[in-house]
């Protein structure tokens, strides 16, 4: 027992040790910058089984140890029909990292992939609504999720390249559907390559993609949006060593009045929509 009470530690303590600068102080700048936690909150802490949701859960657990004010957390496993082999993976790395959370079964994977048109867009809003459920049960009035940098700028040039729309992954978001609920991603400016490093140190191993779909029809996951929006932005990195950053800052520094058109709650809006009554040169 002492031996993995002393492995449990040596998980935590290099979140803020040897991974301080990026994996710690980028945790803390989000929820600061972001004010994504204030006192008497309670957070459902979303645990897929990757190495991005494990790391949150991690860096929720040494907060609640150095918080200033006070919250609470629930750390939650929402199944959604994964194979055993999947689910028995989940279940050591939650015990060998000493996660106390629990696991909630559903059917979301049968329901889904049982549909011949859209099956990953049904999936998708089933599992965004069991966690929306579980969590309002739970009695939270906030969802953490693992979302990264990375994610931000790849989602923001998937939008670009494949919607033809200009909109980012926002850091906290309230719910439409569940009134009082808000969803936070606190890892919203820690890149993933730390996140890998952190892995690696420890030699974990995490889910990688437990997609039925993926498992039953062998879809080659080299096509996927994501992954080749990936390797684009790794190939404009040879060109411009500012490209990730400068793709994420590009959503904080929109010049509206050099937009063709725009939308707000107030529906769309097109530049020529009162262009006589502004003075506009180059």
């Amino acid at each position: 027992m002492a031996d993995v009470n002393l492995r449990s530690d040596e998980f935590e303590q290099s979140i803020t040790r040897r991974y301080r600068a990026r994996l710690w102080s980028r945790f803390i700048k989000a929820i600061r910058e972001f004010d994504l936690i204030k006192p008497n909150d309670k957070i459902c802490v979303c645990i897929s089984g990757g190495k991005d949701s494990m790391v949150l859960a991690k860096l929720f657990q040494q907060l609640k140890k150095h918080s200033e004010f006070e919250f609470d957390c629930e750390f939650v496993v929402m199944n959604p029909g994964y194979n055993q082999a999947n689910l028995d993976l989940i279940k050591f790395n939650l015990d060998k990292l000493k996660i106390p959370a629990k696991i909630y079964e559903t059917n979301i994977f049968e329901v889904a992939y049982s549909q011949t048109r859209s099956p990953c867009f049904l999936c998708a809003k089933m599992r965004r609504g069991a966690l929306y459920d579980i969590a309002k049960k739970l009695g939270c009035n906030k969802i953490a999720l693992g979302h990264h940098f990375d994610d931000v700028i790849e989602t923001t040039l998937m939008n670009m390249l494949n919607v033809g729309s200009f909109q980012t992954m926002m850091p906290k978001l309230h719910s439409t559907n569940f009134e009082g609920m808000e969803l936070i991603r606190p890892l919203y400016f820690i890149r993933e390559r730390d996140i890998i490093a952190w892995k690696k140190y420890h030699d974990l191993q995490f889910l990688q993609c437990a997609c039925r779909l993926t498992e039953e029809s062998k879809v080659d996951e080299s096509a996927s949006q994501r992954l080749q929006t990936k390797k684009l932005i790794k190939s404009l990195l040879s060109y411009n060593k500012q490209v990730e950053m400068n793709i994420y800052r590009a959503t904080e520094n929109v010049n509206i009045e050099a937009l063709l058109g725009y939308k707000d709650k107030n529906g769309k809006h097109y530049f020529l929509d009162d262009y006589e009554e502004k003075d506009i040169t180059k």
